[in-house]
């Protein structure tokens, strides 16, 4: 055989072997997917496995006194493995009719038959996790379908698979909505704004994962890692008071048709915030509150709010005293091309600096600014910052909007910021800075950062409790702050806050009218002017609790000054806390006057609920048991006198003045329905006094 012969049979036996290869590798693939195809199935049946998710419950979120004010409500949809291992023929073919029409009866969306094919169909398509349908059912609704032919049977027989998803709810409405924050539509991405966000880590919680593994052809659990249950959030909220809050602002923005407004109530000692409302006008009339969160992201200039910063400064740097005087002149005053003026008509001509605060002249601040800095101006924004104006007060709340110090040397810098920043212009603070500063003077110059949330808990038990966090120990000197405080206090006694004067406790603070930048379109864009009005201050002013901002962008009716628009909204809210809050408000010089000589007046009411009320306080009460059901009060100069107080029962009282339980009390007790409206004390109703009562029939009583 010839070298070519041999090369030609060498390839022809390699050739031989590779083809028995590829057949013998063809032939084993052909019994593995056709001949043995059953067996491996069935092989890799008992070996499959399957991971649940068992998802944490979400924490809830508190206010102050325990209500909850955010809390998951669970909601189910109803899935079904149409391949349960229990899930035979014989069981679903004898259940599928009954099921079909309790799916139906239920739903109310489709015909028995309908859910009889949809049902067979995806059995026949093997489907392991089915949606039955789509709608979301509470956990009363569960239980009835859990009962439903074949569903009864449960998970592994029945195929009855429901999923849990859980809603986030607020209880009291809108209500600090903004503050309170809300969750993304994904629920694993948890929270998207406010304290939910902030706080997301502690109110989720962590998951947990159910194992189970098929072992001759039965699913068997293998393992089992418990969910670990989200923490709950105790807030410094007072729902109470955020009601109290939101209602005065509301009433004001609706009638000055303003764009948006802001009220803050924040405790003067911790910096707790009770309330923190931020309205936005989705249409004429009507103020939502989860829209944006102005009270910390919307950083703009002030106003005059910010003098209490100029003040500050000169007097502690001795540049000048409250009895020096100042030239104000005409209402008119050029700062090299620029012209500053005052809102009072031919100017405040010469006077003192204290004149020039309590009364709010631009001319006379700014003057003691320019003339005692100008030559040095980084002195006085030294003191600003010294102060800590600057800083962004590191809140938890997402979005803080930073503060905008101007420093000489800075690009925008000129000849002109001096005197306009001191002022308010030229500066960008935000309603909670602003706040923050002004609750500093009134707690003895010690700056806190504004604190949401005292603690967290789980099952009612205290886990965690946050402390108040000192920003700046002491703002300025105890003599400037002393100055200060008194200058605030005549902003409200002799100023430009006299409208918001009264009898019962004094109010310290400072008024703000700002115009508002338009971008490129300056002070004056295609709308006009429109102003910031706001009111920032504390009460009581001689033993501060609580310091309160109100803000109200671009009021309309071509009313817009910070006393009327603002004040007023500051008036009534520390009016009504004042009231809820008079057992722990400390007690000033002129209440110890009257207490020692007349005892407390009060409100009529039940008898008996009263004598209970005096008993505790340990006042003793004259003319005690009349035996009626109503009674008023006199104070005398050593006891109260009760006096009955006749209602009769065949026409409708007059309820005016009365707390919502007293009222609806009597009125259902005389045979009528009572539907309310609003919180706080009856001003009116809607049946008159006097007229005959007609059982059953429905008045409304409306408080505020």
């Amino acid at each position: 055989m010839g070298i070519k012969q041999k090369i030609v049979f060498r390839l022809a036996i390699i050739y031989l072997m590779f083809g028995g290869l590829v057949l013998l590798i063809l032939f084993e693939l052909f019994n593995l997917k056709v001949i043995e195809a059953a067996h491996w199935k069935e092989k890799a049946r008992t070996l499959e496995s399957s991971s649940i998710v068992i998802e944490a419950n979400r924490g809830n979120i508190l206010d102050e006194n325990g209500q909850k004010i955010s809390l998951s409500v669970p909601s189910y949809r109803i899935y079904m493995d149409l391949h349960a291992h229990g899930l035979t023929s014989h069981l679903f073919n004898s259940g599928i009719d009954s099921l079909s029409l309790c799916l139906s009866r239920f739903f109310g969306d489709k015909s028995a038959s309908a859910y009889k094919r949809q049902l067979v169909r995806a059995r026949k398509n093997g489907e392991r996790y089915h949606l039955v349908n789509g709608r979301k059912i509470s956990y009363m609704d569960l239980q009835q379908v859990r009962d439903f032919p074949i569903f009864r049977q449960g998970k592994n027989t029945g195929g009855f698979i429901p999923k849990q998803y859980d809603e986030r709810r607020h209880p009291f409405g809108s209500l600090a909505s903004r503050t309170i924050g809300k969750l993304y539509g994904e629920k694993t991405k948890g929270g998207m704004v406010g304290l939910e966000r902030a706080y997301d880590n502690v109110l989720k919680g962590t998951n947990g994962v159910s194992t189970w593994k098929r072992i001759a052809g039965s699913w068997i659990p293998e393992e089992e890692i418990p969910p670990h249950d989200g923490k709950d959030l105790v807030t410094t909220l007072n729902i109470g008071l955020q009601d109290v809050a939101e209602q005065s602002l509301r009433k004001q923005l609706k009638q000055h048709d303003a764009h948006h407004g802001v009220a803050i109530l924040m405790e003067v000692e911790t910096g707790a915030v009770k309330a923190m409302v931020n309205l936005y006008r989705a249409r004429p009339g009507v103020y939502i509150e989860d829209h944006f969160n102005y009270a910390i992201g919307e950083a703009m200039e002030p106003g005059s709010t910010f003098k209490l910063a100029s003040m500050i400064a000169a007097l502690e740097d001795g540049a000048v005293r409250l009895t020096d005087s100042i030239d104000a002149g005409n209402g008119s005053y050029a700062f090299y091309d620029q012209i500053m003026t005052d809102s009072h008509h031919g100017g405040f001509g010469k006077i003192t600096v204290r004149d020039a605060f309590e009364k709010s002249s631009n001319i006379g601040i700014s003057r003691i600014v320019f003339d005692n800095y100008k030559d040095n101006p980084r002195r006085f924004v030294n003191r600003l910052y010294s102060i800590g104006l600057n800083k962004p007060l590191g809140v938890e709340i997402k979005g803080e909007d930073p503060p905008v110090i101007k420093y000489p040397g800075d690009p925008s810098w000129s000849g002109v910021t001096l005197p306009w920043m001191s002022i308010g212009y030229e500066v960008k603070m935000t309603p909670l800075q602003t706040l923050a500063f002004y609750n500093a003077v009134a707690n003895n110059g010690e700056m806190v950062r504004p604190m949401f949330v005292k603690g967290i808990s789980q099952h009612g038990k205290k886990l965690k409790e946050f402390d108040p966090v000192v920003l700046n120990p002491s703002i300025c000197s105890v003599a400037t702050l002393e100055k200060v405080q008194d200058l605030l206090k005549g902003v409200v006694e002799r100023g430009t806050a006299t409208n918001i004067r009264n009898n019962t406790y004094k109010i310290a603070g400072k008024t703000g009218t700002a115009q508002l930048a338009r971008g490129a379109s300056g002070y004056d864009g295609k709308d006009g002017v429109q102003y910031l009005a706001s009111f920032a201050g504390y009460f009581p002013a001689d033993r501060p609790m609580y310091s309160c901002i109100v803000a109200v962008n671009s009021p309309s009716n071509n009313v817009y000054y910070g006393n009327v628009v603002a004040g007023k909204v500051f008036r009534e809210i520390a009016d009504r806390v004042y009231a809820l809050s008079y057992e722990k408000l400390p007690e000033s010089s002129s209440a110890k006057e009257v207490n020692e000589g007349v005892y407390p007046w009060s409100k009529g009411g039940p008898e008996d609920e009263l004598g209970v009320i005096f008993d505790e306080l340990g006042l003793p009460v004259q003319d005690r048991n009349l035996n009626t059901e109503w009674v008023s009060t006199k104070a005398l100069e050593h006891t109260v006198k009760f006096r009955s107080k006749s209602i009769p029962r065949t026409i409708v009282p007059q309820t005016k003045g009365m707390g919502a339980k007293d009222a609806v009390a009597i009125l259902e007790n005389r045979g009528l329905k009572v539907a309310i409206s609003g919180v706080g004390k009856v001003v009116k109703q809607s049946i008159k006094p006097g007229r005959p009562i007609e059982k059953g029939k429905t008045i409304v009583i409306y408080l505020e």
